[in-house]
């Protein structure tokens, strides 16, 4: 089945088309959810301009269609035009019970795949990921997985910083403290501490600075020592990579890793394309873009291509990136899932692409702008001694948090441990996830790890305390496939909400925005905990309720586990 409003709208159309003709089929039928009935049809009123009639007669006459379909039970004309649709309980019931054998819960495949681009993460080589990581990692994954369950082709692009002037500085500190030092350091997960004693020796010693400055020199020329080096230093950055991605079910890989050197062999010929096309010239020496609409204080902003001294910035690694996307990999949407502070930069490296013409009609490029994660007061998070905080060091924590939360109740100390794990990850990930991503948020560890409200914890529990049910009475959850009938207001509630799983998918595919995903598993979660409350499962008043039951619980379990995996959240056996 297609989501539910999708299935609804169709019906609508069909009413429009039967009354006022084919050539109107395509008029929006405006269909929303309804505080005075299931949904309401708007459409009436925009079709009644086009045609140059009353809305109430409009409306009336789309209801004499929509009356005789078996999926209303009522329908009435609203105010100046408004349709309120109340679905039939048998329908609801008939289409929950299909979705019992439906691996994939109404939630469709898209009928054209789209080849996506999601630039998430910007790990840097030598450097450790911190606490802002965390957003710009979580919702880019979330929308990769998203997008790939609807079957999209889905390009993942870790744009791995692993090239620039900061390497002959590096290189030229791990030559001085020795190959075994480095990779201790790095395998340790000391990367702020070995950069900060590279930088300080470049900034303080001028024969350091001078050799740091020839072995950028000797590495961009592909002098076998310094590349050998490096290597060392990206090497010992992804093992620290993929144990902190595995941690945090992050789903990238080393093949997914976007590195600034794969294209620093194009740059030179980019350059001279845009500037063979007149989208760059030269100024003060440089090589610079100036594309329109972007002004300052002292006229039109460049973007600098090449440096007076001939050396290449992030921004020409950015336009060659975009063009390679475009042009070579043929992505019909490139999504940035990169903070706030990067929207000018990214905006004029989209106006570029378009000038140039790699960026045309037939493809989309977007900013997936993500908010910060704050500490009181709306400061940039910090540790108690003032550093930034450290992604892995954020991760502990809430773990630790989360073992005291739960530390009454189980005395196997592995089988708490790893419960903690598991609910510390995913109270991190959703209080992330579940703020609109463009909003910034307060971290706060009693609220994330609370038991109730829109908390990860609280989904974890929900889906433990079904999976409890199902234990308690011996029975296998996935083989619950009762005929589903509604006689409670809780259980048509419910049921409602889970027919709208395919809308939540598609929704956050569309806006690039996992909190619509998250607000849809906290309202299902919610409607069961209502229905768990009034309606007996287990000790139901007869055989068929019972079944019907068993049947909502189970659906409600595979839901709330689809969703939660779609957001990347962990789901621990037992809580």
């Amino acid at each position: 089945m297609a989501d539910l409003q999708a299935t609804l709208a169709a019906q609508v159309s069909k009413a429009i088309a039967a009354e006022f003709g084919a050539e109107h089929a395509d008029a929006d039928p405006g269909i929303r959810r309804s505080a005075f009935a299931d949904f309401q049809a708007n459409g009436a009123l925009s079709l009644a301009r086009k045609l140059g009639q009353p809305p109430r007669e409009v409306a009336e006459r789309l209801v004499r269609h929509l009356a005789s379909s078996p999926m209303c039970e009522n329908v009435e004309v609203s105010g100046p035009g408004f349709i309120n649709i109340t679905l039939a309980d048998g329908w609801i019931g008939a289409e929950v019970t299909g979705l019992l054998s439906d691996p994939r819960l109404g939630v469709s495949k898209v009928a054209e795949p789209q080849r996506v681009v999601v630039d998430y993460s910007g790990p840097n080589v030598a450097k450790e990921l911190h606490a802002g990581h965390l957003r710009v990692t979580g919702v880019g994954d979330a929308i990769v997985r998203v997008l790939e369950y609807l079957g999209h082709v889905v390009i993942r692009a870790a744009h791995l910083g692993d090239w620039g002037t900061q390497f002959g500085q590096l290189i030229e500190h791990a030559l001085e403290v020795g190959e075994q030092e480095t990779y201790d350091q790095l395998a340790a997960g000391e990367f702020t501490e070995f950069y900060q004693a590279a930088r300080l020796k470049f900034d303080t010693d001028a024969e350091f600075a001078d050799r740091s400055r020839r072995r950028v020199v000797l590495l961009q020329a592909g002098d076998e020592q310094s590349l050998r080096l490096w290597q060392l230093l990206v090497a010992d950055s992804m093992e620290y990579l993929r144990g902190l991605y595995a941690r945090l079910h992050i789903t990238l890989t080393d093949a997914d890793m976007d590195p600034e050197s794969f294209y620093n062999p194009m740059l030179a010929d980019v350059c001279a394309e845009l500037e063979a096309a007149g989208v760059a010239v030269i100024s003060d020496g440089a090589l610079c873009a100036f594309p329109p609409g972007f002004t300052g204080r002292d006229g039109p902003l460049p973007l600098i291509l090449r440096k007076s001294d001939g050396g290449y910035g992030y921004a020409t690694t950015d336009v060659a990136a975009i063009r390679y996307r475009l042009l070579e990999l043929g992505a019909k949407r490139i999504i940035y899932v990169v903070g706030s502070e990067q929207h000018l930069h990214l905006a004029m490296v989209l106006a570029v692409a378009r000038q140039a013409g790699w960026l045309t009609e037939a493809a989309s490029a977007e900013h997936a702008i993500v908010g910060l994660m704050t500490g009181p007061g709306g400061q940039r998070l910090r540790t108690r001694s003032g550093d930034q905080y450290k992604l892995a060091e954020l991760v502990d924590e809430a773990v630790d948090r989360a073992e005291e939360v739960i530390k009454d109740r189980y005395d196997d100390p592995e089988l708490r441990a790893q419960i903690a794990e598991d609910v510390g990850v995913g109270a991190l990930k959703y209080g992330d996830l579940s703020v609109a991503r463009t909003s910034s948020y307060v971290l706060d560890f009693d609220r994330l790890l609370a038991l109730t409200g829109n908390t990860g914890p609280y989904l974890q529990y929900a889906t433990a305390r079904i999976r409890s049910i199902f234990a308690r009475a011996g029975l296998d959850q996935a083989a619950a496939a009762g005929q589903v009938t509604l006689g409670h207001p809780a259980e048509r509630a419910l049921a409602l909400q889970l027919l709208g799983l395919g809308l939540a998918v598609a929704e956050t595919a569309q806006s690039a925005e996992p909190h619509r995903l998250a607000a849809y598993l906290f309202d299902t979660a919610s409607q069961f905990t209502t229905f768990y409350e009034q309606c007996p499962v287990l000790k139901a008043g007869d055989p068929a309720t019972r079944e019907s039951r068993l049947g909502l619980t189970a659906l409600t379990g595979r839901v709330l586990r689809t969703g939660l995996d779609l957001l990347g959240i962990p789901v621990p056996e037992r809580m």
